[in-house]
Order: structure tokens, then sequence, then C-alpha cells
């Protein structure tokens, strides 16, 4: 368990050093046990695409956002849009870690009036920006406030996370399309490729490759691709990213898909599939040895 005095104890509303990467490799091992006990609790929920973000959205709230626990709708405060809402796991705990709720709340995760729904339900949920978890939508509305920022006089930034699956929808190039023509250079995209969605690998789904070139052909800044579960490839990654540029940019992080429970790793069936008593153990166990 991460000991949460010392993240409390970080001013997250202003630009600070990066916390040292041991204390955010526990932070994101902490992130991965609470998702699956989270899940095992609920019976239900999406473990796969929450476990391959736990090192990615660590480094955001942990060393990037400027974000207030406690006042989540503080105006100057950085935004980000979990796009792939199914992955709410991921965020929800980081977002306890943070202090924007209690830790119990966790463990309510997808019960009827739980604050903790199963995708991101912002008019319950501290912290959470948007509703989101019907694909393709939220990278629209992290589109939106990038825009309101600029119209506003604004020097907040936007930060996205989307799918590689998610990928696939026509809504995700629209944007794409509408951010580069309005130079949205406060758009900051996550893009977490792990290679699998719900119905099996994505290049035998629709495949949406190759990354790289689409997203710069529509006239985005691309980073990477980059290492999605090591600290030093991430802030490199994001480093880049928000340097100065005209443009808005996509950070590609390679990851693996139910990262850090041996039996989810790359295994497509996991992608919505709670684990029972036995499978937690063993999962618990899996990052105890982490």
């Amino acid at each position: 368990m991460v000991e949460l005095e010392e993240l409390r104890e970080i001013d997250f509303t202003r630009p600070r050093e990066r916390p040292p990467i041991e204390l955010l490799k526990r932070a994101a091992n902490q992130v991965r046990r609470d998702v699956v006990t989270m899940l095992a609790e609920a019976g239900s929920g999406h473990p796969g695409g929450s476990l391959s973000i736990a090192e990615i959205i660590t480094a955001l709230y942990l060393a990037y956002m400027r974000h207030n626990p406690a006042d989540p709708e503080w105006p100057e405060r950085d935004r980000f849009v979990l796009s792939k809402g199914h992955a709410c796991p991921a965020l929800y705990s980081i977002l306890s870690l943070c202090g924007y709720f209690e830790r119990d709340a966790l463990s309510t995760l997808r019960r009827l009036g739980s604050i903790l729904q199963g995708h991101p339900d912002s008019k319950r949920c501290p912290g959470v920006e948007i509703s989101s978890g019907s694909l393709g939508q939220g990278l629209s509305t992290a589109l939106g406030m990038a825009l309101a920022a600029k119209m506003d006089g604004r020097t907040y930034r936007v930060f996205a996370m989307i799918g590689d699956g998610e990928s696939e929808e026509g809504q995700i190039w629209e944007c794409a399309m509408a951010a580069a023509h309005y130079k949205a250079n406060n758009l900051i995209v996550a893009l977490d490729n792990n290679e699998l969605q719900i119905d099996g690998p994505i290049r035998e789904v629709v495949n949406p490759h190759p990354f790289p070139e689409k997203w710069q052909a529509f006239g985005w800044r691309v980073v990477g691709p980059a290492d999605g579960h090591d600290f030093r490839s991430i802030f490199a990654a994001l480093d880049e990213a928000l340097s100065p540029d005209s443009r808005p940019s996509i950070c590609i992080f390679r990851t693996l898909k139910g990262k850090g429970v041996h039996f989810m790793e790359n295994q497509v069936e996991w992608h919505g599939k709670a684990p029972d008593k036995q499978q937690l153990a063993q999962a618990l166990s899996d990052l105890d040895q982490q």
C-alpha cells in the first residue's frame, strides 16, 4: 500500500518537481491493486485496458497536471478526459490516491447509487471532468475544453486518453482534423496502444494502423511510439508534447493489455471480465512481487 501521506504532501496546484520514480512505481502498482480488487468486488468491469494505463495516468496526475483535490472545480486546473471510459477503475484509483474522495469508496464500484459508476459520471464523482464511455466522443469533448481555454484567455492544458480500438471510430478523425485546423496546441492526447480490443487484435478487427503517419497527416505533432510502462520514457514523451508548438500533440504509448497480472497480460478475454476470488488472490500475489 502506498503511504497516502507521501502523496498528500504534494501541491498539485502548481508546477513541481517530479516525485521520485520509486514513488511513482509504487503508486502505479497500487492503481493496479485497486483495479483488480474493485472489479473482483463488483463482479464486473474492464481490467485489461485499466491495467495498461496505470503508469501513464499516474505520471499525468502526480507529475504533470495542475489540479486541486480540495477544489475539483478550480478554474485554473488542467483537464483530463478519459475517452476510453471503460478504463475508469484506473482513474478512480488515482483520484482517490490524490485525495478527491475517501479510499473506502473504491469498494462501491458499480453499485446502485455509488459515485463510482461503470463509466465515469461527472455529476457524481469529484475530479471527473466529463461523463465518458461512448467511444470516440471524449476526444471531441477535450477539444471543446481546449478551445474554450483559448477563447477565455486561460492557460490550462487539456489531456485526453484514447484507445487504439477506439481509434476505429470516425469521430476520432473528425476531431483530429478540427483540432489541427484550430491550432489547439493546448491539447495533449495519450494513445493507449495495447493492440487488443473487445473482439480481438485491432489489426484483425478494423486495422487503424499506422498511427504515426495518420496523425501526422492530420496535422498533429506525433511523439513516439514510447514505452507506456517506463516512467522515463513517459516523461520524455510528455516533455516533448508540452514543448512549444502550434499544433496539438499526441503521444503514442505502446502498452500491454492486462499489464502486471501474468494471466491477464495480452489476453483478449480479460478486456471485460472480472476476476473471481481465487484469481484476485493470484493477481495480488503477482503485484506483491513487483
